[in-house]
C-alpha cells in the first residue's frame, strides 16, 4: 500500500477532505474531524486510525500496531508501516475509523456532507 492507495480508499467515503496537520501529517477528515493520520515523510510510512473501544487492546497486541501516543485514551491505534496491511484490511480499518468519527458529527453537518 502507498499513500496514494490510502487516498483513493478514503476518497470513496462521503464528505472526505484532506490536509496537513501537526506540521507534516497528511490527514483525512470528515466534517472537519480526522479519521486517518498518516506520516508520509517517515520511512516506512506510518498511519493512525480510531478503533472501537472494545477492540483496542486486542488490536494493539498485534505485530506492528501500538497505542497512538497522546491520543490512545481516545482509542487511536498507530500502524508502524502502511504496507503491513492488505487493501482489504485497510478498507476495514478505514471504514471503521470513518464511521466512528462521522457518527459523532452534528446532524446538520452530516446532512450537508451526505453522511448517513
Amino acid at each position: 500500500m502507498t499513500i496514494e492507495d490510502l487516498q483513493t480508499l478514503c476518497n470513496q467515503f462521503p464528505g472526505v477532505t484532506e490536509g496537513i496537520k501537526l506540521g507534516s501529517h497528511l490527514c483525512f477528515n470528515v466534517g472537519g474531524k480526522t479519521f486517518l493520520f498518516t506520516s508520509p515523510d517517515e520511512v516506512p510510512v506510518s498511519a493512525a486510525v480510531k478503533v472501537p473501544a472494545e477492540d483496542f487492546e486486542e488490536i494493539i497486541s498485534k505485530d506492528g500496531f501500538s497505542a497512538q501516543k497522546y491520543v490512545a485514551r481516545y482509542k487511536w491505534v498507530q500502524i508502524d508501516d502502511i504496507s503491513r496491511l492488505t487493501r482489504q484490511e485497510w478498507e476495514y480499518y478505514l471504514k471503521q475509523s470513518y464511521r466512528l468519527i462521522a457518527e459523532k458529527l452534528p446532524v446538520k453537518v452530516k446532512r450537508e456532507i451526505g453522511v448517513k
